[in-house]
């Protein structure tokens, strides 16, 4: 990969890359089948590997899938229109002041972000991503993480549509320690101790690491901080045993059984936080006023914000209008509705997707063209065009929305 390669590309793409599907398996959960994959190609791994249930967006990040991994499992392609496909990750590293700008690479070094669709049938195991501390033990960074339930994709919502989230307030350590305690008595009692919550398409919720969380069945769309750490600390989930490794995954190996190490990843007081869902819980704000939006064309709406790591926005352009969208900052983008042009770019929303085939619902926007301006037109005469546009860390647009 060269600088002249990534440069062709984005001038033959007006500053815009088409990005190919990404997916991702897991072993341990039970695929939603909403994520318009070919049934034919849920495994499409093996077997072995589990089913199909997440797309990955924007990705320079390797899937953490244990020693079954394939060679580029978790990483983005870009499609040019013409030659051979070339990793996003390759592209930036050569040409990052082109794709990100140079402050973004003096300060991040990179994207920073990873982005994914994630379609369980039911609810994934009580588990934690590791706060920095803990994280760069084993080489990571922590992993802070963000929801937003897209209602496109959940006219369905499978078996269990609540999340457990957090720790009771008035639990003790003492209990969790018990949970652990208890791993191969079956159901460990974990959830005793969390609370649930009904999960709504069109809000979301914010994450910080250090927090357990056990998402529910419905099709998430999931902005976070780019790694892939976790430690499961639910012991079964409906009948199915979690194994201890998946707890001890990103742990030091000294620490494999060291019950005080393992809690003491948690951030206690944000778990047992009373007022969890106000502090945490994400509802849609409007980018501008909706009624100047709308006479514009478009309504465009923050769905991931209050954190520096990352933000997202819903852009939705009413059908037969063409509007021109302004960024601060690079992008990556997924179609969630509709069809219409992005730039110069043919853009779809796939109702069936075979594994390994192109699509046209996701791109990239590079950082001269996001602060210029794309046009975006809606070539429907009834439907609207619908996309999630997904940010990396220090977004100015987004500053404004930052909490302390």
């Amino acid at each position: 990969m060269t600088l002249s390669q990534v440069q062709d590309t984005i001038n033959a793409g007006e500053g815009i890359f088409r990005l190919e599907p990404c997916w991702v398996p897991r072993s341990f959960l039970i695929p939603g089948r909403r994520l318009k994959l070919h049934p034919d190609d849920l495994y499409a791994f093996g077997g072995h590997r589990g089913g199909i249930d997440e797309r990955w967006f924007s990705s320079t990040t390797k899937a953490a899938n244990g020693e079954h991994t394939t060679e580029f499992e978790g990483l983005s392609f870009i499609r040019p229109d013409s030659g051979k496909s070339f990793l996003l990750k390759d592209a930036i590293e050569v040409a990052g002041d082109q794709i990100l700008g140079q402050d973004v690479m003096e300060s991040v070094g990179g994207w920073g972000m990873l982005c994914k669709f994630f379609d369980n049938m039911g609810p994934i195991p009580h588990h934690m991503h590791q706060m920095n501390e803990h994280a760069e033990k084993v080489g990571q960074k922590g992993k802070p993480e963000a929801y937003y339930f897209p209602p496109q994709y959940n006219s369905v919502v499978n078996a269990f549509p609540h999340t457990y989230m957090g720790l009771e307030p008035g639990t003790t350590k003492e209990d969790v320690f018990r949970c652990l305690e208890n791993w191969n008595k079956g159901d460990n009692g974990i959830l005793n101790h969390s609370r649930a919550y009904r999960l709504e398409p069109g809000t979301g919720w914010q994450v910080h690491a250090g927090i357990l969380h056990a998402p529910g069945s419905l099709v998430t769309y999931e902005p976070q901080v780019n790694s892939d750490v976790f430690g499961m600390f639910q012991s079964e989930v409906e009948g199915r045993v979690v194994d201890w490794s998946l707890l001890t995954k990103d742990v030091p190996t000294e620490h494999h059984h060291d019950f005080e190490y393992l809690i003491g990843m948690l951030d206690w007081d944000a778990n047992v936080n009373p007022e969890f869902a106000k502090t945490n819980k994400i509802f849609p704000t409007p980018v501008r006023p909706v009624e100047e939006m709308e006479a514009d064309g478009y309504r465009e709406m923050w769905i991931t914000y209050g954190t520096p790591f990352y933000s997202a926005k819903e852009l939705t352009v009413l059908p037969k209008r063409s509007v021109i969208i302004k960024d601060a900052a690079a992008y990556g983008m997924i179609l969630t509705e509709g069809y219409g042009t992005i730039g110069k770019h043919a853009a779809s929303t796939p109702a069936m997707i075979r594994f390994g085939q192109m699509t046209q619902d996701e791109f990239f926007v590079t950082v001269d063209v996001a602060r210029e301006g794309v046009r975006i037109t809606n070539l429907s005469d009834t439907d609207p065009l619908v996309m999630l546009k997904h940010f990396g860390p220090g977004n100015p647009d987004a500053a404004s929305l930052v909490k302390e």
